[in-house]
């Protein structure tokens, strides 16, 4: 063991003399910002410890969060090599996996089996770390919670190398600070989760169009049953059509609800035809003319086509995984996400709000996705019981001011950030956002000796 932990450290140690011309280029989704930082890349847990134990660290699975929250300068971790499942419990669907399992393999391998998240993101192409750290929601929060629901334990390499068994029960701090703590609590090593028993791989979609924002609204209240729901907006509508959206509603289809044809490769994985985006978009293509276009075809499609339809999994859940490199549309310079959540009581004047502040401006979303969540739970999550909006912006200097007046709007009537999409808010915004902050801090310095850092927590002092 000890000649073991003897050539672990020599292999980390160079790999820590190298000069800053070995340092590497890396970002988020939304390739903003770009950050120089050394990538460790350990093979073995000792490799692991022995970073840990060196360096304020952070770990990075797929680098799927869009800003800088899994990139530290001096030492950022890839989990590349942690990529196992351990075990898997077909009674209950407990399955046991490294942090730097995918998704996508994920669903691979347990979904002809009959098995799939009980919650999922906009992605498949997430590790299960960083569902943890970001505590993910989906399109049934108020059904199912966020990822924390479904989490039977954790085990976590703590400040100094020590891996602990994290639950409920055990450790139980640490546990709940580490889900949604957006990896600033430890690394964390493996994952205890249940996965949803179905029957099939096909999802009954209901498209339900509507008018304005107050009509989105309500019929996501008048929904609210429905197991899976989520609204596109197109942003460039204005006056009394502010907020049209396109209402997507979906429940998972029995076996017997599927036609013959289908009912032989009920559990197969859908076939995917991927598109590649082979390079980063000129600036000029991505306009107000063409974002205006796209909103005016999508609803105007949406609004004539069928209404309920048999859709495979992968088409509900993660549409934008069929292109991939997607974020390249938006060209070199990136682009940013803003996400808030409004409480529920000030909903509908708050989205509503923020999206004619959108529509003045000139400027507008590509995608902009609208959710509702269920109530509020965890130490750190980002849900609460209200509507969520998620709009990506291209990087540019009207863009990022207009993201400023969002966040004023947000504050304004109540409402939070989400950590895995921002790469640009004030700490100053953030600190009023969320009471919770200081509690977090404290846990993180008394603690874990603020051992576990990011561009992201420096950025907004956490």
């Amino acid at each position: 063991m000890v000649i073991v932990l003897s050539i672990s450290l020599i292999n980390v140690l160079s790999l820590n003399k190298r000069p800053s011309k070995f340092k590497e280029i890396i970002s988020g989704w939304g390739n903003y910002p770009q950050i120089k930082a050394f990538i460790r890349e350990p093979k073995t847990i000792d490799e692991l410890k022995i970073l840990v134990k060196l360096y304020s660290s952070i770990a990075r699975g797929k680098g799927r969060s869009y800003g800088d929250s899994s990139i530290n300068e001096l030492n950022t971790i890839k989990m590349s090599h942690f990529n196992r499942f351990l075990s898997f419990d077909k009674n209950n669907g407990l399955l046991v996996a490294q942090a730097g399992v995918v998704l996508d393999d994920v669903i691979k391998t347990f979904l002809p089996k009959g098995w799939f998240p009980h919650v999922t993101p906009g992605t498949k192409f997430v590790t299960i770390g960083g569902m943890v750290a970001s505590d993910i929601h989906g399109k049934n929060h108020y059904i199912k919670g966020s990822f924390q629901n479904h989490i039977k334990w954790i085990d976590i390499i703590n400040y100094d190398g020590e891996i602990l068994r994290c639950s409920s029960k055990e450790n139980s701090d640490l546990f709940n600070w580490t889900i949604g703590g957006m990896g600033l609590t430890g690394i964390i090593l493996n994952i205890a989760f249940y996965l949803n028993p179905i029957e099939t791989s096909f999802i009954r979609k209901t498209t339900l169009v509507t008018k304005n924002i107050i009509q989105t609204i309500e019929l996501f209240e008048n929904n609210i049953s429905s197991e899976y729901s989520v609204a596109w907006i197109d942003c460039y509508s204005k006056g009394s059509s502010i907020g049209r959206s396109l209402l997507e509603l979906g429940e998972h289809t029995k076996g017997d609800e599927l036609e013959d044809s289908l009912k032989k490769n009920k559990l197969n994985l859908p076939k995917t035809n991927y598109l590649q985006i082979p390079f980063y978009f000129p600036e000029f293509i991505l306009n107000n003319f063409s974002v205006r276009l796209f909103n005016f075809l999508y609803y105007n499609i949406g609004k004539i086509s069928k209404k309920i339809k048999i859709v495979n999994i992968y088409k509900y859940f993660y549409p934008l995984d069929r292109i991939q490199n997607w974020n390249k549309i938006y060209g070199k310079n990136g682009f940013a996400q803003f996400q808030c959540v409004i409480p529920l009581k000030n909903s509908k004047q708050g989205i509503s709000e923020l999206l004619y502040c959108i529509s003045n401006s000139g400027s507008s979303s590509f995608l902009a996705v609208l959710k509702r969540f269920g109530k509020e739970q965890g130490f750190f999550s980002f849900p609460m019981e209200g509507y969520s909006l998620a709009l990506d912006f291209p990087i540019n200097k009207k863009n990022l001011l207009l993201m400023e007046s969002l966040d004023k709007i947000t504050i304004k009537y109540g409402g939070r950030f989400y950590l895995a999409k921002d790469s640009r808010m004030r700490n100053s915004i953030f600190e009023e956002s969320d009471k919770r902050i200081k509690e977090f801090r404290d846990f993180r310095k008394h603690k874990l000796k603020l051992k576990f850092n990011s561009c992201q927590s420096k950025r907004l002092d956490l």
